[in-house]
């Protein structure tokens, strides 16, 4: 269960932590080498080697966002709290990690929040907290937006907390996770500017709209509760069904057990995206390469460990590869990474149309 890894996470930080920084476990050291490789083929932790602000101005306004090829991030914010919470590179607190993500080409981001005392919104992944409130996120995505108004965000928002241990818990005292949205939605000058407003009405779904209807605008597809599942009808009607974990148009199997599980991940990855290429042309999928647990971090799930290929280098090939080796994948719906490499990035998005 995602609560049992989180829990996992906040012992095996209290463990490794040093007061200098992280120290080198046996875990660390084994995964070196197959990191080593997967940066230098440029899928793993590359990410400003990628840059592409405005490619989707380039796109006819009548394209669905359904029929894109999206490069995304799991957890987008989380860049503290040690190995097993950490799965993005750290380009800095307080929205400046988002930057360089959205620079990269990054285009839906995975945020989740903590219910905090005023009733706002703090970003954590489980227990730690990332340096970050919604307010950061808000205004980071309404500066790129307003520089770049040719994009479109997908927004997948989280309620973190399930106040369980290992989790984080709400401030007391404070109103539902719903009502603290609609509050930012109404009162906050950067989401009045750029969310969506067909996808975060709490009454009413919204189809998947096209680029021309969302340029420079933040889409919410889901607003998912602490213990999984949609709340009311926030974000795109065709997630009806996204829960902890996969869901019709959603592959998110995040419990990867050891190291030796990689390559199921892998094969879940890839048979999503095969899925995705032959796909309903109206529907937008969503494919996450993460996964984690305490004995498979998500470092060495995306960069590999002891030998066994990561999520993001097998992830490269499979992309590169052509019909002498596979079906070649037309489209890959939005692919939400940890650690991504420019070059993944822009291979992702080489599959869009042109």
């Amino acid at each position: 269960m995602r609560t049992a890894r989180r829990t996992a996470a906040v012992l095996v930080a209290a463990v490794t932590a040093t007061a200098t920084g992280w120290a080198v476990t046996p875990a660390t050291a084994t995964a070196a080498a197959s990191a080593v490789l997967a940066a230098v083929d440029g899928s793993y932790r590359t990410l400003a080697t990628a840059h592409n602000p405005d490619w989707m101005r380039a796109l006819p306004d009548a394209t669905s966002l359904a029929a894109l090829s999206i490069p995304g991030t799991h957890d987008t914010l989380a860049i503290r709290g040690g190995a097993i919470s950490q799965t993005q590179e750290d380009h800095g607190a307080s929205g400046r990690t988002l930057r360089r993500q959205l620079e990269a080409g990054i285009r839906m981001i995975d945020i989740r929040v903590r219910i905090n005392t005023g009733n706002t919104f703090t970003v954590h992944h489980g227990a730690a907290y990332q340096d970050a409130n919604f307010d950061d996120v808000l205004d980071t995505l309404d500066a790129y937006l307003g520089a770049h108004p040719g994009e479109t965000v997908l927004l997948r928002l989280k309620h973190e907390c399930t106040g369980q241990w290992g989790s984080c818990t709400d401030a007391a005292g404070q109103r539902p996770f719903r009502d603290v949205f609609d509050s930012y939605r109404d009162n906050s000058p950067a989401a009045r500017r750029i969310l969506w407003q067909p996808s975060v009405r709490r009454d009413a779904a919204a189809a998947v709209p096209t680029l021309g209807q969302v340029r420079g605008k933040v889409v919410l597809a889901v607003l998912n509760g602490a213990r999984g599942g949609r709340t009311d009808q926030y974000g795109l009607a065709q997630f009806a069904d996204w829960n902890d974990g996969s869901s019709t148009y959603v592959q998110d199997n995040y419990n990867v057990p050891n190291t030796g599980a990689i390559a199921t991940k892998r094969d879940q990855v890839r048979r999503f995206l095969d899925r995705t290429s032959a796909g309903d042309p109206a529907r937008l999928y969503v494919n996450f390469a993460s996964g984690a647990s305490l004995f498979a971090l998500p470092y060495q799930v995306a960069g590999g460990a002891g030998g066994t290929q990561g999520v993001n280098p097998f992830l490269l090939t499979y992309l590169n590869e052509g019909p002498e080796v596979h079906t070649p994948v037309r489209r890959t719906g939005a692919v939400l990474l940890d650690f991504p490499g420019g070059a993944l990035v822009d291979r992702i998005l080489a599959h869009n149309p042109r």
